[in-house]
C-alpha cells in the first residue's frame, strides 16, 4: 500500500509538471502562471498542490532542473553524432534545433526566466547555462586551446546558439533552416578566429 501511494504521489507531482510546462507558449512565460491554473490542468485541487511543491517558484527551479537535463542529454547526442564523422559545429547546432523544435516549452523554462522577475529562477538558468558553457568548454581544450581561450569560445558559442534556438521556437520551417545555417555560419567564424590566434586547427 505504501508503495502505491508513492507511486500515486510521484504521478501526480509529474501531472503538475507537466501541466506547467504545457500552459507555456510565446506569449505566456512561467512567470505569469498562476497555481490555480497549474491545479487545474493537472486535475487537482489547489489545496494538493503543496503536498508536492513549497510554492510556484520551487515548481519553477524543477522546471529549470530538468530543462537543463534535457540540455546536456542534447550535448552527449551531439558527441555521439560526431562519432559517426561530419561537421562538428553544424552537427551540434543540429542536434540543438531539433531540440528546440521537439521541445519548444522546455526551451522557453530556459529563455523566458534568463531574464525574468524572479532572482531564484534567473540564477539558476544562469547555471544550467553555465554546465552547458563548462561541457562544451571541456570539449574544446581537446583541441589544443588553453582554458581561458576555450572557455572564451564555449560563451560565445553559447550566446549563439541559445539566441538562434529561441528565436526559431515559433518561426515557419523556411526561418528556422535560415536561423540554422546563420548559427553555424557565425560559430565557424568564432572557431576559426579563435584557431587564427592560437594556431591550432578550427573546428567545421
Amino acid at each position: 500500500m505504501a508503495t502505491s501511494r508513492s507511486q500515486q504521489k510521484e504521478r501526480t507531482r509529474r501531472a503538475i509538471i507537466d501541466a506547467a510546462i504545457g500552459q507555456l507558449s510565446e506569449s505566456k512565460s512561467f512567470a505569469s502562471l498562476s497555481l490555480r491554473e497549474v491545479a487545474r490542468e493537472a486535475g487537482i485541487a489547489p489545496t494538493s498542490f503543496y503536498r508536492h511543491f513549497k510554492d510556484m517558484e520551487e515548481l519553477g527551479l524543477t522546471l529549470v532542473d530538468e530543462s537543463g537535463l534535457a540540455l546536456r542529454q542534447v550535448m552527449r547526442k551531439a558527441r555521439q553524432r560526431m562519432k559517426k564523422k561530419g561537421s562538428v559545429i553544424a552537427t551540434s547546432v543540429k542536434t540543438f534545433m531539433e531540440f528546440t523544435r521537439a521541445n519548444p516549452n522546455i526551451f522557453r523554462i530556459l529563455f523566458h526566466e534568463r531574464s525574468g522577475t524572479t532572482r531564484a529562477l534567473r540564477d539558476a538558468v544562469a547555471r544550467e547555462i553555465q554546465y552547458f558553457v563548462v561541457e562544451l568548454t571541456d570539449y574544446i581544450l581537446a583541441a589544443g586551446f588553453h582554458q581561458e581561450s576555450a572557455h572564451a569560445q564555449a560563451e560565445a558559442m553559447v550566446a549563439v546558439i541559445f539566441n538562434a534556438g529561441a528565436e526559431s521556437i515559433d518561426s515557419k520551417p523556411v526561418r528556422r533552416t535560415e536561423l540554422e545555417q546563420r548559427a553555424i555560419e557565425q560559430l565557424r567564424y568564432i572557431a576559426a578566429g579563435a584557431a587564427a590566434m592560437h594556431q591550432v586547427e578550427p573546428a567545421k
